[in-house]
């Protein structure tokens, strides 16, 4: 029988960052990430997957969980450009396109699976959180994610029956290329991007959501404490930020790490609503800062759901149980 291909992408920086300094991030080392990836392989393998392309990475997480099975299984390397930066996984993303994967792995945090949608847009993922803000990828058993692969691979379920779009937010910006966001869009007084995490809320200006999660840490908490918004709700979260804020809130900007922000303006987005400023500012975007805004320089955000679509765990695995797919 012959299946779908699965790509599989390990961060080997995710997990790893200064908030693990200034704040109380958990680490994740590279061989809990080959682990993990083991345990998806098997359960990808037991629910009939036999193909695999992998983007390399310098720790030879992907691979050397692979070579570790010791299934017969047919399987496709495909280099790593050797940045160390959000650039392998985007050039990795656009590499694994090439090799039709119905649906890729992704191990890392939102940075990561934004750096990945931005070389591959239309992809098809399943992100397991290893990383610092965890707000996009899924908190699963890596067996069970791997299963549910499997089975999409292998046929058992419909890609249009498993696998759900999410928003994301466009970010035009005046004479420079475009730019993407999974979960928030942030923009700060700062006048350089420095150190990326975002760790001063008092430089908070803005912030456009995709969610807004009064469980999750990061900058869709913010929104969460005062106005939740469900990755459901075809809509998005703007907030204004400053001293003339008449209330407040008090959210985890970071693990362990809280902040008092005062909101000036909360107001829901419909799709294709545009939010329109200008610098000097820097923009963050799921996490991290990064682009440099000069003055008087226009910077358009909207949110829509026109982003790649992200296997549904549970939906996937109830029905391949309902067709008897693992009846031996």
């Amino acid at each position: 029988m012959t299946t779908g291909t699965i790509g599989i992408v390990a961060n080997p920086a995710s997990g790893k960052d200064v908030r693990r300094l200034v704040a109380r991030a958990s680490v994740f080392d590279n061989r809990e990430k080959c682990a993990i990836i083991r345990r998806a392989l098997s359960g990808a393998i037991n629910a009939g997957a036999r193909r695999f392309a992998y983007l390399d990475d310098t720790h030879n997480i992907a691979g050397g969980a692979l070579e570790e099975l010791g299934y017969d299984c047919e399987t496709v390397r495909v280099p790593c450009i050797g940045t160390n930066s959000a650039l392998d996984t985007v050039r990795g993303a656009s590499d694994l396109a090439q090799h039709d994967c119905v649906a890729t792995l992704i191990l890392g945090g939102d940075g990561t699976s934004r750096a990945f949608v931005k070389g591959w847009r239309e992809a098809v993922m399943l992100p397991l959180s290893t990383g610092t803000n965890n707000v996009f990828p899924r908190v699963a058993e890596a067996t069970i994610a791997g299963s549910a692969l499997g089975v999409l691979a292998a046929g058992g379920v419909d890609l249009e029956e498993a696998a759900v779009p999410v928003k994301v937010i466009d970010v035009d910006i005046e004479g420079e290329a475009p730019d993407i966001a999974l979960i928030d869009a942030v923009v700060t007084s700062d006048q350089f991007i420095g150190a990326r995490a975002l760790l001063d809320g008092d430089a908070i200006e803005r912030i456009v959501l995709t969610r807004a999660e009064p469980t999750a840490v990061g900058m869709t908490s913010v929104g969460g404490l005062i106005r939740p918004l469900s990755e459901e709700e075809d809509a998005g979260l703007h907030l204004e930020l400053g001293k003339g804020g008449r209330s407040k809130v008090h959210a985890p900007i970071a693990p362990g790490m809280f902040e008092t922000l005062r909101i000036k303006r909360a107001e829901t987005l419909g799709f294709e609503e545009v939010v329109a400023f200008e610098g000097p500012c820097v923009l963050a975007f799921d996490g991290e800062r990064e682009r440099e805004i000069q003055a008087g320089q226009q910077v358009r955000m909207r949110v829509s759901r026109s982003g790649p679509s992200v296997l549904d765990i549970a939906r996937t695995m109830h029905l391949a149980s309902c067709r008897n797919w693992f009846k031996q």
